[in-house]
């Protein structure tokens, strides 16, 4: 299975992600993940998230997003790359 970023294993549990600017929108699907994860934004413009049945909320440059395991989410395109730290819970 393709994904729509680069991932680079930092530690165990904690990978740098990076989202291209020309990633296809459409490759943003609604997923759940297997671990609560903490999502640090390095780099972001435009880019939000959207959880389950919430409105998006802009991804802010230095700030932390908590998404719950099992939780249905996903990210929305914004203006070039997103790059974002995520740490797994165990």
């Amino acid at each position: 299975m393709d994904f729509p970023f680069e991932q680079k294993d930092m530690t165990k549990g904690v990978f740098l992600r990076e989202f291209s600017e020309n990633v296809d929108p459409m490759e943003l699907v609604w997923h759940q993940d297997e671990r609560d994860r903490v999502v640090l934004v390095k780099q972001s413009r435009g880019w939000q998230i959207q959880m389950d049945n919430e409105l998006p909320l802009d991804l802010d440059e230095g700030k932390c997003y908590y998404i719950p395991k099992m939780t249905y989410h996903r990210v929305l395109k914004g203006d070039g790359p997103l790059i974002v730290q995520i740490t797994e819970k165990e």
